[in-house]
């Protein structure tokens, strides 16, 4: 008998709190609810108790008013039993609280039901919901289900309708975008001699701390992780104010620490918070072997894994999630994605990706904490938005506040020049590259931006002996342009065994080796970039430029620094990404902050550290084709133009091609930000004349000296270009479109998809033809084979244009002042021959003083502007030789 009473004891107490625990989970019928407006109660075999509530929303303003009772305050799952056949919205109000909008998938028709949860805040005693939706129809509801939450569960909230749900007894978390679950059962892993992930750990703790640094005021969220005899793990999240999206890492801490494989993300279960057009976004490592963007399809099965960063998006609604790595310091950084549809199989966000065909490396990943007691993986970002394209321009200023610019900071507007690599390739000349200065300097008098242009010696330079650069880069400067030249500092093109320039050390002791044999790719083979010799190499050939005269520096072929090598000199190095670091590093030092740096060949993000310019792909000429080719990676790698301070779409060759044509290579040039001409102008051809009606169109240079690559209108274009693009200047609105096509086409815009007022009358000007138009709701446009045009459209108002225009009110020299980039988006650079003594912000609007800076004695200064909303500012300035200059600035 008291074998038996204290057998009934734990199944009497399991009873007890077993029932206790259950109470909390509460289930309400729709139709028990009070309906109002047009809501009614309709028949639904498939649902609780056979019936459902209907026509909630919509044309009759129906509603749904609950009541739900629980005895304690606080968090608690609030889930929606629905059916509907499309996708719709349920606007959900808690008590006197602000309405939730909460998006619903189709359940697969009105007699399916489906389920959607969203946490709420609950008062002890009665509380009311109401369910409706004021800007169209919501689904039928079946009913409502409360259920406490877990102690175990700690949330993370961000933005609007966004939260992170840890699960600490599982060490797994979800996802949850705009009210919705998207993904599901991640956990963290890292790889060593033994694989740890976070759901191995025994033990799971949870704190958080607050952060401000260069993303701003917010939260550390730390999930720390031991037992079962494996290295502690950390995985952290980083919620900012007011941010739509968080960026998380895992790190392990203790002896042994070290990993060639680090992801903060996996998950098999996603399911996206979104339908139609949808594209899983392929980004390349580099621009090298003529690799595209791609952006796939899931109306089929994707199995894809993009380098650094990529997009899942419906181009049609533009809703869409962005994944990416804002550290490139140790790691090559990879997106798995493999899915159809909605439902996502596998996403995956890792440190360690290899892959020959995208990041060139034919052996695994080297390891990163080697010697050390912690490793950490990549910081990743992770993010929602109501348009992708604002999603990945975050994603590009992130990397730029993540890790700082090594180089020197670029004040000088941007950028215009010529490259010989366009035409005139080895027959590269004392003799012609003169005559190029003189045809620039004679007959391109309008090609100039900041009273200057550069002329830039590419690849067989070295056809000129030391006196006869010094004869070129003096020759230039004296007509008033600026000499630049051309290197590829981690390859040897010889392949043969000889002393390395500058050093007694043989090439054959600084070829990189990967699985035992040299690395050879583009006709050139990689050197060990922490090598002494390669080191003593570059000091020599950057002494020789720097002593020449040169200006600017074209760096090609550097990712060959970024292979994951079989060893290093540098024992400290041991994966491709800190030998990266290392070479540029070096390499960045030793020009001294003498030359404007533009980047070639090299990899997309990891190269924003070190280079003021990069071009945006592999090399392009004159076609049309190639011209296509370009605006492949402006059209999904638009975004660059905030890593970099500019992006380039390579040298724009006329060459004989169609006029067309040569408007579209132009046009290609001017919609990344920069121009670079590329033809023989020390010959005669049709090119010289088309070159002088081409680059010297103010109007069209007036957008270049905006600095900032257009967006892209569609991003469905596979491995293809969007043929419309897009970006707004001051009172102005540009829109470029190219027919790439054999045959003539009629293309109609619709203009509420650029995001202008369909119902408003513009007056536009086409800007190559100069034609004057009027355009309300749709542009209409037939273009010929091979051809661009560029439309510029007037937003009205007495403030057009970015002040380009008025800053011809003050001629630019050598001794003036520049305000830039005028408009400007998040900062505002000041340089000046004078030495500055203050700099005074006032909005033009409403006369606020918004900054003084006193007290400057620089000739250098950077103001701000992140946080201003009004679009005309007054920069005033005052010199220490005590005079003053006044200037309009445009907030972009």
């Amino acid at each position: 008998m008291r074998s038996l009473l204290y057998a009934f004891i734990p199944c009497f107490l399991f009873l007890f709190f077993g029932m206790s625990a259950f109470s909390q989970q509460t289930i309400y019928e729709a139709e028990t609810g009070t309906l109002s407006g047009g809501a009614n109660i309709q028949s639904c075999n498939s649902c609780s108790g056979s019936k459902m509530v209907g026509n909630l929303g919509g044309t009759t303003n129906g509603s749904l008013l609950s009541s739900v009772n629980v005895s304690t305050a606080g968090t608690y799952n609030l889930t929606v039993y629905y059916a509907t056949n499309d996708p719709r919205s349920i606007f959900l109000k808690v008590n006197n609280n602000a309405a939730i909008q909460l998006p619903c998938f189709s359940s697969g028709g009105w007699t399916t039901v489906a389920t959607t949860t969203v946490v709420v805040n609950l008062n002890s005693g009665n509380n009311t919901i109401k369910m409706d939706n004021n800007s169209g129809w919501a689904p039928n509801v079946d009913k409502l289900e409360i259920t406490a939450v877990n102690a175990a569960i700690k949330n993370m909230y961000f933005g609007v309708g966004n939260r992170i749900e840890y699960n600490l007894s599982t060490g797994k978390y979800n996802v949850y975008f705009n009210n919705t679950k998207t993904i599901i059962d991640a956990y963290a892993s890292a790889k060593s001699n033994t694989t740890f992930t976070s759901t191995s750990y025994t033990t799971r703790t949870y704190a958080t701390s607050a952060i401000n640094d260069g993303f701003g005021a917010g939260t550390k969220h730390t999930i720390s992780m031991s037992g079962n005899g494996l290295i502690p793990m950390q995985q952290v999240f980083y919620i900012y104010n007011s941010k739509e999206y968080f960026y998380t890492e895992n790190i392990l801490n203790g002896i042994g620490a070290n990993s060639y494989y680090m992801s903060p993300l996996i998950s098999g279960n996603s399911k996206l918070p979104f339908s139609g057009d949808l594209k899983a976004l392929y980004v390349p490592f580099d621009n090298d072997t003529f690799i595209r963007y791609d952006a796939k399809s899931l109306s089929e099965t994707v199995n894809t894994t993009s380098s650094e960063v990529s997009a899942i998006y419906d181009n049609n609604g533009r809703n869409g999630l962005v994944f990416g790595s804002i550290e490139h310091n140790d790691w090559k950084t990879g997106i798995k994605i493999n899915g159809t549809g909605s439902n996502l199989t596998a996403l995956e966000v890792f440190g360690g990706f290899v892959e020959e065909q995208t990041t060139r490396d034919k052996r695994g990943h080297g390891w990163v904490g080697v010697g050390t007691t912690t490793a950490k993986s990549p910081k990743m970002m992770i993010g929602y938005f109501s348009d992708w394209r604002d999603g990945m321009e975050e994603y590009g200023k992130s990397n730029r506040i993540a890790e700082s610019r090594y180089i020197f900071s670029w004040t000088q507007p941007t950028p215009f020049g010529w490259n010989s690599w366009g035409a005139i390739q080895s027959n590269l000349s004392l003799t012609n590259a003169k005559g190029v200065v003189d045809f620039v300097n004679a007959s391109l008098k309008g090609y100039r931006n900041g009273n200057t242009a550069y002329i830039d010696l590419d690849s067989y330079w070295d056809n000129l002996n030391d006196s006869q650069l010094k004869e070129f880069a003096d020759y230039a400067k004296s007509k008033g342009l600026k000499p630049g030249i051309y290197w590829a500092p981690f390859v040897d093109w010889s392949k043969t065994n000889r002393i390395v320039e500058g050093s007694s050390t043989n090439y054959t002791e600084i070829w990189t080796k990967q699985n035992g044999a040299y690395h050879d790719l583009d006709g050139c083979r990689a050197i060990d970039p922490t090598h002494p010799a390669t080191k003593q190499r570059i000091a020599y050939m950057i002494g020789r430029f720097k002593a020449a005269g040169f200006e600017m520096i074209k760096i090609d072929f550097i990712g060959h620094a970024a292979i994951e090598a079989d060893s290093y000199y540098d024992s400290s190095v041991h994966t491709g990404m800190q030998a990266f670091r290392k070479g540029m590093e070096y390499l960045t030092d030793q020009l001294d902050g003498k030359m404007l740096v533009y980047a070639a060949i090299s990899p997309n993000m990891a190269t924003g550290r070190y280079a003021h310019t990069r071009r945006i792909a592999c090399d392009a000429y004159s076609g049309i084709d190639e011209t296509q080719y370009t605006l492949n990676s402006t059209n999904y790698g638009w975004w660059q133009t905030y890593v970099y301070n500019y992006i380039d779409g390579d040298h724009l060759v006329l060459k004989n091609e169609t006029l067309g044509a040569n408007k579209a290579r132009v046009t290609s040039g001017v919609i990344n930000g920069t121009l670079m001409m590329g033809d023989d102008f020390s010959s005669t051809g049709q090119w010289n004349g088309r070159a002088q009606t081409l680059f010297q169109n103010q109007d069209v240079l007036d957008i270049a000296r905006n600095g900032v690559a257009f967006r892209p209108v569609e991003g469905n274009a596979g491995q293809g270009a969007s043929e419309i693009f897009s970006r707004q200047i001051g009172g102005y609105y540009y829109i470029a479109v190219l027919n790439y096509g054999s045959n003539s086409k009629n293309y109609t815009v619709n203009l509420n998809r650029l995001g202008l007022n369909p119902d408003q009358n513009y007056s536009v000007k086409e800007l190559y033809s100069g034609n004057i138009l009027s355009v309300t709701g749709t542009l209409n446009t037939n273009l010929g084979a091979a051809d661009a045009v560029i439309y510029r459209f007037n937003l009205g108002g007495s403030d057009q244009t970015s002040n380009l225009k008025d800053q011809k009110v003050f001629p630019v020299t050598s001794r003036e002042f520049l305000p830039y980039p005028n408009p400007v988006k998040d900062w505002l650079k000041l340089n000046s021959e004078h030495v500055i003594s203050s700099a005074k912000l006032t909005s033009l609007r409403t006369g606020q003083v918004l900054q003084i800076v006193t007290h400057v004695n620089s000739k250098n200064i950077e103001l701000s502007m992140k946080d201003y909303q009004d679009p005309f500012y007054v920069l005033t300035v005052t010199n220490l030789d005590g005079s003053v200059q006044t200037y309009k600035i445009i907030k972009n």
